[in-house]
């Protein structure tokens, strides 16, 4: 009865807590349970000659697909997601689900499944479980209403892995799997390292990813990637997140705009994003971002540009407004988009 009624009086104490803190629960003295996520709405157009068939329109990743005269408009909630987090001394473990998972129609009932985002144990220095891979720096992402923002250059994969943490280096084995190759013939983990300088001024992380690739004529090629990325605060709240990558990193980088394997041979590409925002006011703020990637074998080039306005009526809900370009530029081809967003934080 002590823990439930404990647990009561937290909840309320947690309801004007930061958005991000969720409500926590005590069990007993050394176990807590949270409970957090948010739901997210979205009215998204686009028009143009770009399409984006494997998100079916709902947000632009790396690859992109050439169309004639697009012009869709889509209501959804998909990104919307609900987490919980228990603590037991020096245990942690963590889930996380969205609604990006598949599934339904939209003739009835818009029906979606959940999709597995994360799941994994922590235990002191050890994280063992899947998770975004050791060589992302998750605070360089862009902030925008577009799911990822400039996924297009952007470090974003999760994966199952084990990662060994020692004050700002980390170090990961993490799930093979050769892109456009023989992936059952995987049997080599991926070797990431990664560190990250940290300070008052923001934080700059440096990391390497090697792997060994099977293609699909029975060879094995490696593959060597670098990335460079950070947030930077600059005048007030203001900051600036940055993101340089370069080498072979193949799919750990801008979301298959660039495949692990082309034919027998790895590829090769340089990518990058800038991203500023900035404070109007205490609850009003704009972000501007751009990112690009070219690859060598592939031959390909697709830059996304966009601005947007975010404005929190209270520190749970936010409204929002983006508008933005996805261009295959080779092809020169390319899509406007705007789009409208609504989010509450649990």
């Amino acid at each position: 009865m002590r823990n439930i009624i404990k647990s009561g009086l937290m909840l309320t104490a947690l309801a004007s807590a930061p958005s991000f803190a969720g409500y926590t629960f005590d069990l007993t003295d050394e176990d807590t349970i949270t409970f957090g996520g948010f739901i997210k709405a979205d009215v998204r157009s686009i028009s143009g000659d770009v399409s984006s068939p494997a998100t079916n329109n709902a947000y632009w990743i790396g690859a992109a697909a050439v169309t004639n005269d697009i012009s869709t408009t889509k209501f959804t909630a998909n990104e919307t997601r609900f987490n919980a987090k228990y603590v037991h001394g020096d245990v942690t473990g963590f889930i996380e689900l969205d609604f990006y998972g598949g599934g339904g129609n939209q003739i009835i009932s818009n029906s979606s499944n959940p999709r597995l985002r994360h799941a994994f144990i922590k235990y002191k220095n050890i994280t063992v479980g899947q998770t975004w891979t050791t060589f992302m720096n998750t605070s360089a992402i862009a902030e925008s209403a577009d799911f990822g923002g400039a996924l297009v250059a952007s470090s974003f994969i999760r994966q199952g892995q084990i990662r060994y943490t020692n004050g700002g280096l980390q170090v990961s084995l993490e799930n093979p799997y050769s892109d456009k190759g023989d992936s059952s013939q995987d049997s080599i983990p991926d070797f990431i390292a990664k560190y990250t300088f940290k300070s008052d001024w923001g934080n700059v992380s440096v990391s390497g990813v090697a792997r060994q690739l099977n293609t699909l004529g029975g060879n094995t090629e490696s593959a060597v990637g670098f990335g460079v990325a950070g947030r930077i605060k600059t005048f007030g709240k203001d900051d600036f997140r940055f993101q340089v990558h370069g080498g072979k990193t193949g799919r750990y980088v801008s979301v298959v705009t660039a495949r692990d394997l082309v034919g027998e041979e790895a590829e090769e590409s340089t990518s990058f994003m800038a991203a500023y925002r900035h404070f109007w006011t205490d609850d009003m703020r704009s972000t501007i971002y751009y990112g690009s990637t070219d690859t060598d074998l592939g031959d390909v080039k697709n830059n996304h540009v966009a601005v947007n306005l975010f404005k929190n009526y209270t520190k749970q809900l936010s409204f929002g407004i983006e508008v933005g370009n996805f261009e295959m530029a080779k092809v020169n081809k390319n899509s406007n988009y705007l789009q409208f967003s609504a989010k509450y934080v649990l």
